[in-house]
C-alpha cells in the first residue's frame, strides 16, 4: 500500500478515499456513490467558499466524497489541511457528478463539467439566463440556489436569507462607520448626546437584520416596506413602523411593482419623512427587475449634512436616485455607500451559512445509499432546477 502526503493525491487514488486523522491518507476501496467537487471562486472580490470542512464530514456520513481544489477555502481562511483532515481529497474538482459553487460558473468553468453532471450555485437565471442554456447544452443539470421555492420545507436551503442576514449586519456597521455622529445615545458630565434615527426601507430578512443590528449598536430605528404584514416584524426586532399609506404585497414573500401612481405617491411622501432620519438603509429588489427608486435626490437634499445612506440594491440599479454602484459618494454632505456582495466581506460565517443551504439541498438530491436521485416530482427539486427536467 503506497501513501501520500497531506492533501496530495498518488498515483492510483480514487474518489471516495477518505483522509485519517492522522497527516496522510492512503489508497482505499471506493464506497461512495457520488463525489461532490468544490472549486475555488474565481469571480473578482469572491472570498466565499461552497462547503466547509464540517459540512463535508457530514457529507462523507452520507456517503458521499468531497474533493476539494488546492486553494479553494483560503479566501475564507480555511487551510487545505482543514478539508484533508475533515475526509475531503484534495484534487480536481470539475469532473465530479456534482460541483458546488457560489459565484456563477464561467463559460470557461461550464465547459469543464461532465454531461450528467449537477451544477448547484447562484446562477442568476432572471438577469443571466445564458448561464442556464450553457449548462443545458452541456447536458448538466443546473440547480440555481436563488430558485428554490420559499416555502416552509426549504427554509434550511435558502440561501438568498442566509447572505441577506450577513448583508443587513454590514450594512448597519456601514450606516454606523459614515455617519459623522453617534448612534447610541451618550450621557456624559459634557451633556447628553441623542440616538441616532435609521430608518431602513424594505424590510425582508437584510432588512429585519439591519434593524435589529441598528437597534444593538444603541439608534432608534423605524422600518418601512410597501407589505403591511410585515408590520409585526418590524416590531418585534423593536423597531417603529412607517405607515406611509401603500401596500403593494406580492407573492413568493415579494412586493409586486408599484403603478406609476403609487410609485409618484410613495415618494412624495418617503421623501418628506427621510429628512427625518440620521441613517438611511435601503434594501428594496423585485427579482429579475431594476430596483425601485425610494430615496430621490431632492430627498437626499433634504437630509441634514453628515447624514448617511447605505444602498444595497446597488447591483440592480440602486434604491437611491445617486447611487453608484459598488462607490462611495458625498452629494448635499450627505455620505451615499453602495456596497457590493457584502456577504462576500465577512467570508467566514458567510461560508458556513451557505455551506449548510448546499448541504440541505444536497440530502434532498442523493438518496440513501448517497446516489444522485433527482424527483422532478417533488416542488423544491423542481423549483431550484433551471435547466429543465429530462433526462
Amino acid at each position: 500500500m503506497t501513501f501520500a502526503g497531506p492533501g496530495e493525491l498518488s498515483s492510483d487514488w480514487q474518489p471516495g478515499c477518505p483522509a485519517d486523522r492522522g497527516r496522510k491518507w492512503y489508497n482505499c476501496t471506493v464506497t461512495a456513490n457520488t463525489v461532490v467537487g468544490v472549486p475555488r471562486e474565481t469571480a473578482e472580490g469572491e472570498r466565499r467558499v461552497a462547503l466547509v470542512p464540517k459540512v463535508v464530514e457530514r457529507l462523507r456520513a452520507r456517503n458521499l466524497a468531497v474533493v476539494v481544489e488546492p486553494g479553494a477555502g483560503a479566501a475564507a481562511l480555511i487551510p487545505d489541511d482543514a478539508y484533508v483532515h475533515s475526509g475531503a481529497t484534495l484534487g480536481d474538482p470539475w469532473q465530479a457528478d456534482v460541483v458546488v459553487k457560489v459565484a456563477p460558473p464561467t463559460d470557461a468553468e461550464i465547459a469543464k463539467l461532465r454531461s450528467g453532471a449537477v451544477f448547484l450555485g447562484f446562477l442568476a437565471p432572471l438577469t443571466d439566463p445564458g448561464k442556464a442554456d450553457a449548462l443545458r447544452r452541456g447536458g448538466v443539470h443546473g440547480f440555481a440556489m436563488e430558485s428554490i421555492p420559499r416555502i416552509s420545507r426549504a427554509q434550511s436551503m435558502d440561501a438568498l436569507s442566509s447572505q441577506a442576514n450577513v448583508a443587513g449586519y454590514r450594512a448597519a456597521l456601514l450606516a454606523a462607520e459614515h455617519l459623522t455622529r453617534f448612534f447610541p445615545m451618550l450621557t456624559t458630565a459634557a451633556g447628553t448626546v441623542p440616538p441616532a434615527k435609521v430608518l431602513v426601507l424594505g424590510v425582508g430578512v437584510a432588512g429585519l437584520q439591519a434593524l435589529a443590528t441598528a437597534r444593538r449598536l444603541g439608534a432608534h430605528t423605524t422600518g418601512y416596506d410597501v407589505r403591511p404584514e410585515v408590520a409585526d416584524q418590524v416590531r418585534s426586532v423593536g423597531a417603529q413602523w412607517l405607515d406611509l399609506g401603500i401596500e403593494a404585497a406580492g407573492s413568493g414573500g415579494y412586493a409586486r411593482s408599484l403603478t406609476d401612481a403609487e410609485r409618484d405617491e410613495q415618494q412624495r411622501r418617503l421623501a418628506r419623512a427621510i429628512t427625518g432620519f440620521d441613517a438611511v438603509i435601503t434594501t428594496a429588489q423585485v427579482p429579475g427587475r431594476t430596483a425601485p427608486t425610494l430615496v430621490t435626490a431632492d430627498a437626499v437634499k433634504g437630509m441634514r449634512a453628515g447624514s448617511v445612506v447605505v444602498d444595497l440594491a446597488g447591483e440592480s440599479g440602486g434604491n437611491c436616485e445617486l447611487t453608484r454602484a459598488g462607490e462611495v459618494v458625498v452629494e448635499h454632505a450627505v455620505t451615499i455607500a453602495s456596497p457590493l456582495n457584502l456577504p462576500s466581506t465577512m467570508p467566514e460565517h458567510a461560508s458556513e451559512l451557505y455551506a449548510r443551504n448546499v448541504q440541505a439541498l444536497l440530502e434532498l438530491l442523493v438518496d440513501k445509499e448517497g446516489a444522485v436521485s433527482l424527483d422532478f416530482t417533488d416542488e423544491v427539486v423542481a423549483g431550484a432546477c433551471v435547466t429543465g427536467q429530462e433526462g
